[in-house]
């Protein structure tokens, strides 16, 4: 046993997503979010990626530095029961866990080349907060990594999903090339399992935007864009 082990991040992550709420639930959930790993100074050799650019998709390990601090606690109220029930906390992806790491599998969209920060991994479908601490990438392997006959205990399928609708004008606010990216975060609602107010106005933070929307009967609009 190696006591008082320590890892350092090797880079981080920039999204456009600056806060925990409106982060997709899972990696993958919505294709169109993307992202950019910044390697830290000392694993900027463009050498540590030679080959990355033969393999479609990544593993990320990585930090919930959001949710640090908690005292450990052997069992959690995930989301996806309504936030009452209690399970296990390693029958979840809970943040609040004893080391805070994640596990999540991102499309390689592509490398650029960066003259002041180094390669610069283009990256689709990630669930991470904008300046998530990374601690390793590596490839991911279909034959080794997939496994169609697993089972997904209390959470089966993705959830719900929304429509969504704009206020006059709202969308034109933000990026045309970022649009999608965000009805695909609006589409599978951010809110709490849990809240269901339809008079609730939310603030999702996106793009150094301000979103605000309210969802009634399966739908969700934006009222303004700030």
């Amino acid at each position: 046993m190696t006591a008082g082990f320590e890892i350092r991040p090797i880079a981080h992550l920039e999204s456009d997503l600056g806060e925990k709420f409106g982060v997709p639930r899972q990696a993958g959930v919505v294709e169109e979010l993307e992202g950019r790993i910044v390697f830290e100074p000392p694993y900027r050799n463009p050498d540590a990626l030679r080959g990355i650019e033969g393999f479609s998709h990544l593993w990320l390990i990585w930090q919930f530095s959001k949710a640090l601090g908690r005292e450990f606690s052997p069992t959690v109220r995930p989301p996806r029961l309504g936030g009452n029930e209690r399970v296990g906390v390693f029958a979840t992806r809970s943040p609040f866990r004893p080391n805070a790491l994640g596990l999540s599998c991102v499309r390689l969209l592509r490398v650029e080349r960066d003259e002041t920060r180094g390669p610069v991994l283009v990256v689709g479908g990630a669930d991470l907060v904008d300046g998530t601490p990374i601690f390793d990438v590596k490839p991911y392997l279909p034959y080794a990594d997939c496994r169609p006959e697993a089972l997904s205990g209390f959470a089966p399928d993705a959830g719900r999903t929304l429509a969504v609708a704009f206020a006059p004008g709202a969308e034109e606010r933000i990026p045309k090339e970022k649009r999608a990216a965000l009805r695909g975060v609006l589409a599978n609602d951010p809110r709490p399992r849990y809240q269901d107010d339809p008079e609730r106005v939310y603030g999702l933070s996106f793009a150094g935007k301000n979103v605000r929307f309210r969802v009634a009967d399966g739908l969700l609009t934006v009222d303004a864009v700030e």
